[in-house]
């Protein structure tokens, strides 16, 4: 028999490509806050520890996420490359004002709890996926994540799972046992969408 030939590398993504990933992810993304929000409950990750912050102060939360995420721009802009760097600032930026503006054009009903926070764990997660895909994240503990696969291999899920239940965790001084236990569902079901579509040689995106 022959020798097979290689698969030809694909191409490129285009700036379409890119800008519609960036779209659909960061509002796929801030749907799934705004509803495990709606139900009183704390995503993972920086997201959380916004919610912790805007909990605790009063002050709204998109600028509180945006705030927060400056010394992870620097960490992507140093550690990783000034394209993914300015790529993620971007997609934060339009997060922090996505997440302030979804109110005015989505309010929820009554939601169960624990379908609020699965559901909005499997949306972020879906909206990460399609960023990290495009070479762009929304910051914070995702170019963490990002940094320590592409340095050591490390299942981006995996260290974004811990760091997201440690946020998670922290919850408990702000609210009751029951909603911390619900988030963690939440921030599993993020997770596991991770673990199994974004892995090193694997599933990873032009």
């Amino acid at each position: 028999m022959p020798p097979s030939t290689p698969a030809p590398a694909p191409a490129p993504h285009t700036w379409v490509d890119d800008g519609q990933a960036l779209a659909t992810g960061v509002l796929t993304t801030t749907l799934g806050i705004s509803l495990m929000a709606h139900a009183g409950l704390l995503t993972g990750g920086l997201p959380g520890l916004a919610f912790l912050v805007h909990y605790a102060s009063g002050w709204p939360l998109g600028p509180v996420f945006f705030a927060l995420n400056l010394p992870f721009y620097v960490l992507a802009y140093t550690q990783i490359d000034a394209r993914f760097a300015w790529r993620t600032l971007l997609s934060g930026a339009l997060l922090a004002v996505a997440i302030q503006w979804m109110p005015n054009v989505l309010r929820f009903g009554e939601v169960a709890p624990l379908f609020a926070s699965a559901m909005g764990g499997l949306l972020i997660g879906t909206g990460l996926l399609m960023l990290f895909r495009h070479n762009t994240s929304l910051g914070g503990f995702n170019v963490l994540a990002l940094w320590l696969q592409r340095r050591r291999g490390w299942s981006a899920g995996v260290v974004q799972m811990v760091l997201d239940c440690a946020i998670v965790l922290a919850a408990l001084f702000v609210t009751d046992v029951q909603r911390v236990l619900q988030s963690i569902v939440g921030a599993v079901v993020l997770n596991l969408v991770l673990s199994f579509n974004h892995r090193p040689g694997r599933y990873r995106g032009a």
